[in-house]
């Protein structure tokens, strides 16, 4: 294959090589500089983040309307036979670990004093 160009087409065409050479290598050093890196480190991240809350926002929000569904009817009434049991556990939950929290500290002065009595 012989070549016909001239001497000024190829001295054109390293300049032009050239030029686009020095373009690419701008963009390399663009993409490697540390801040572009760790600006695109934290982009994803924030991305998974962004994306990772939405879902567990998704989970919650199904799992509050299907316990919703459960003690309140399409009309919007509560449901008495469901309300009522709920409440009487949660009531008696709260009142055994009030009962059952007395501070440690007061059971021993209390089994001190006891000991000093006898």
């Amino acid at each position: 294959m012989s070549d016909t160009r001239t001497p000024a087409q190829i001295e054109a065409d390293i300049i032009s090589r050239r030029a686009q050479l020095a373009v690419v290598l701008d963009e390399i050093g663009v993409r490697v500089h540390p801040k572009t890196m760790i600006g695109d480190a934290k982009a994803k991240v924030a991305s998974t983040v962004d994306r990772t809350a939405g879902r567990a926002f998704v989970a919650v929000n199904r799992s509050v309307s299907d316990v919703r569904a459960q003690f309140v009817s399409e009309d919007g009434s509560p449901r008495l036979e469901r309300v009522i049991p709920a409440a009487l556990v949660v009531v008696g939950a709260v009142a055994l670990l009030t009962l059952s929290s007395g501070s440690p500290r007061s059971s021993r002065s209390s089994r001190c004093a006891r000991r000093k009595r006898r």
